[in-house]
Formats: C-alpha cells, sequence, structure tokens
C-alpha cells in the first residue's frame, strides 16, 4: 500500500480501517455481540497491511475503544489507533455535539485509559458543538497537545473555514468529512488539506447512510459497473480506488464487519484506474 505521513512523522497506509460497525445494533449502542469475531477481524485487518484504525468515543459508547485494545493491545509496531471525542451516545437514537472543555478532556481520559495509551497518536474533535465557541474546543485540544497525551490533532464534520480557524490554533493532522464518488461538495476541502499537507479522510467512502446496511457504490451501474467489469474487480473496490486516484492525502477507512468484505477492500489499494477510466469516473453518473 502507499502511505502517507501522518502530521508528517507517522507514517501509515492509504487504506486504513473504520472500526465503527463493531458495535451491538441499532445505533452502534453496546458491546459487540460476536466479540472474539470482532478481536479476529481487527488482527486480520492488520495481517492484511492495515496500520491505521479509526474509531470514537461514542461508538459503544467506549466498547468499540475497548474491542479495539483487547485484540491489538500492546499494539503492533507502526499501528495506530485514531479516536475522536466530542460527541455523546446516551441511547441508540440520542447522540449529540458536547464541545466544553471538561467534557473533551473527559472523553480524552477515558479512550486512553480504555485504549491502554498513554498518548492517542491521532485525537479528532469529532463534531463542532453550536453551544461553544469553536475555538474554545480546539484550544482545549491544543493544551491536550501540550500536555503529551494527544500526539496529533484532528477534526472532524467541519466547514472549509473552520479548518482555516482551527490552523490558527493549533496544527492539523487530519480531516474527516463525508465524501465519495458520489457526493463531492467537500472538493474544496480536499484540495486546500493537499496544499497544507493535511490528511483527509473520507467517511461514508461507499456512500452508505449511516445504520444502513445498503452501500450505493457497492451496487453501482453506467461507467462505475463497466469500469469494475473491465479491471475484474467489484464496484465498491472501483470506488474505493477512485478515491485513492482523487488526491494523494486521502486516508480510506472502510469498515465492516466481514473478513471476506474485508479482504475486498484492502484489496482496492492494488486497483489502477487508467487516466481515461479516472476521468470517466469523476464525470459520469454512476
Amino acid at each position: 500500500m502507499s502511505t502517507w505521513l501522518l502530521g508528517g512523522d507517522i507514517p501509515i497506509h492509504r487504506l486504513g480501517y473504520g472500526a465503527m460497525r463493531l458495535c451491538a445494533q441499532p445505533g452502534n449502542f453496546g458491546p459487540y455481540p460476536d466479540w472474539e469475531g470482532g478481536k479476529r477481524l481487527l488482527r486480520h485487518a492488520v495481517e492484511l497491511g492495515v496500520n491505521f484504525i479509526d474509531t470514537a468515543h461514542p461508538y459503544g459508547p467506549g466498547w468499540n475503544e475497548e474491542l479495539i485494545a483487547d485484540a491489538l493491545a500492546p499494539y503492533p509496531a507502526g499501528v495506530i489507533v485514531s479516536t475522536k471525542g466530542g460527541v455523546e451516545k446516551t441511547a441508540p437514537d440520542k447522540v449529540f455535539p458536547d464541545g466544553y472543555p471538561a467534557s473533551l478532556r473527559r472523553f480524552c481520559e477515558g479512550s486512553l485509559r480504555r485504549l491502554k495509551l498513554d498518548c492517542i497518536p491521532l485525537y479528532q474533535f469529532h463534531r463542532p458543538d453550536p453551544n461553544v465557541s469553536f475555538a474554545e474546543s480546539v484550544g482545549t485540544f491544543a493544551e491536550l497537545r501540550a500536555e503529551g497525551k494527544i500526539r496529533h490533532v484532528g477534526l472532524s464534520n467541519v466547514t472549509l473555514d473552520q479548518v482555516k480557524e482551527a490552523r490558527g490554533i493549533v496544527p492539523i493532522a487530519s480531516v474527516q468529512n463525508r465524501y465519495n464518488l458520489l457526493e463531492r461538495g467537500d472538493d474544496p476541502v480536499v484540495d486546500y488539506c493537499a496544499q497544507h499537507g493535511i490528511a483527509y479522510l473520507p467517511w461514508g467512502p461507499l456512500a452508505a447512510k449511516p445504520f444502513a446496511p445498503e452501500a450505493p457504490l457497492a451496487q453501482g451501474s453506467g461507467a462505475l459497473s463497466q469500469i469494475a467489469k473491465d479491471l475484474g474487480a467489484t464496484t465498491g473496490q472501483v470506488a474505493l480506488a477512485w478515491l485513492l486516484r482523487r488526491s494523494p492525502n486521502i486516508i480510506l477507512i472502510p469498515g465492516t464487519t466481514s473478513i471476506a468484505h474485508l479482504e475486498e477492500n484492502t484489496a482496492a489499494a492494488k486497483l489502477h484506474l487508467s487516466d481515461a477510466q479516472f476521468t470517466a469516473l469523476s464525470s459520469a453518473q454512476v
């Protein structure tokens, strides 16, 4: 797999794993029912070359981080876990932002404990809180970084203006927003991040809606279907390959609970799209 230097100093493969679905359903609330199966999947991801795993405090809440630590801690050399703080979940359908400094500190301390880490390699502000100054929330991340509790700061679900504002407070290593072949409204953010050495982690890379099993780009038609046929690949793999080709700072974190699907996703890193294929996908209805 090709690599990216996260924050300029942590080499990560550009196809990682998003662990959100390894929680009870509905709403990713509660511990993953097949705990041992989840551990096997995480370990197999590492065997396949994945060295970047993305999670968050509200996945569970907390249970997802505990599962990752149970499967992988002490972490193999080069494998890092990124998590997020700034969202609280009290029930499957009760999720709300909480960007107050005291809450962000509590979230960080809990993640450190559950992940069995002394320092979180990448800690992301999960979602701006309209009730708290964005600068105040990001300032708390800067303090946690200065205290050595986190190595790099990331943002999630933010606008371009918010990325620029945050960079005036603390170095930003990553941005995680929704983006895929069908939904490209974040193009300006992708390009800005590329220009400034910031990793871009697209969530929903196959256009699946939160908590929905269907992923439209896994059943694509038109140019997507034809190119997949030409390459002997699945439409999902081609959609992931398009993202990797779209910009060198894009780091993929597709999630799954299936070993077979995990292997399919990671194999997308080996696909090569020609200039003509990339252009056809970028301009066609898929």
